[in-house]
């Protein structure tokens, strides 16, 4: 693999156009962010009903309160729905280009596989995003209430706009974790790691997980099993994905294809 635009027409491209690559690329990257936080400015409050729908769920309307507790705090509020909502939005996008500005250096059969996984890419993200929003949040508010009031220290409230930032990150958190699939197909369609490689790591590699889990989720053990446990089964799927690719390849090479 090659770096990007390393090749050009046959010919290696100088390295005033890799800047002038990577400042189109940067310009790109902001332009997305900025069409996402334009599209949450007038949903804003649509965005926040959306955020508070897990809080609900939980059932925690009726056991601890979403206050805003000092001035201004509605538009502090308001900005951070946008710019975390906004990010939320453009990151498949973001991705996406990345990998474009990476694409020129890459060979054919890294090209085929890449391609093949961007749309497998947004799929997860968006899937994950979907199952932090429909489970881990909701459990995750309600496994943190109870401790409270198990430790004798139950809250009259939590601060609205600490709740907003705890939701909109563990939903990145999410999209951006599922993404684990995509990297090892892509690296097994690239030959770059094997069915024996994945399995005989196995346990190294759940071990790496957890760990992730705990620094992309908050400080507390539930939500950090609440996204170890769905990462450690789409492991265990591409395993045996990529050990039924490498069969129908070996079978391809006995048949003489």
């Amino acid at each position: 693999m090659t770096l990007s635009g390393e090749q050009h027409d046959g010919h290696a491209k100088p390295f005033v156009e890799h800047l002038d690559d990577l400042r189109k690329t940067a310009l790109w990257v902001a332009g997305f962010i900025a069409l996402g936080m334009l599209i949450a400015i007038p949903l804003a409050p649509t965005i926040l009903y959306w955020i508070k729908v897990p809080y609900f769920r939980a059932g925690l309307d009726e056991v601890v309160a979403l206050q805003v507790t000092q001035v201004g705090g509605g538009v502090a509020i308001a900005m951070r729905v946008v710019l975390w909502s906004g990010l939320l939005m453009s990151l498949p996008f973001v991705v996406l280009t990345i990998a474009r500005f990476v694409f020129p250096g890459l060979t054919q059969r890294e090209k085929r596989a890449t391609l093949h996984g961007a749309g497998f890419s947004v799929g997860l993200f968006a899937t994950g995003v979907w199952m932090g929003y429909q489970w881990t949040v909701p459990i995750a508010l309600q496994m943190m209430s109870r401790i409270e009031i198990w430790m004798g220290t139950p809250a009259v409230f939590w601060e609205t706009q600490g709740y907003v930032i705890f939701v909109l990150k563990l939903l990145i958190a999410f999209g951006l974790a599922f993404q684990l699939p995509v990297v090892l197909l892509v690296l097994a369609n690239m030959g770059l790691v094997s069915f024996k490689q994945l399995s005989d790591k196995r346990r190294h590699v759940i071990v790496g997980l957890l760990v992730l889990a705990m620094f992309m989720t908050p400080s507390d053990p539930f939500t950090m099993i609440l996204m170890a446990a769905p990462l450690t089964i789409l492991y265990e799927v591409c395993i045996w994905l990529i050990w039924a690719k490498e069969r129908k390849q070996r079978g391809g090479v006995e048949r003489g294809e």
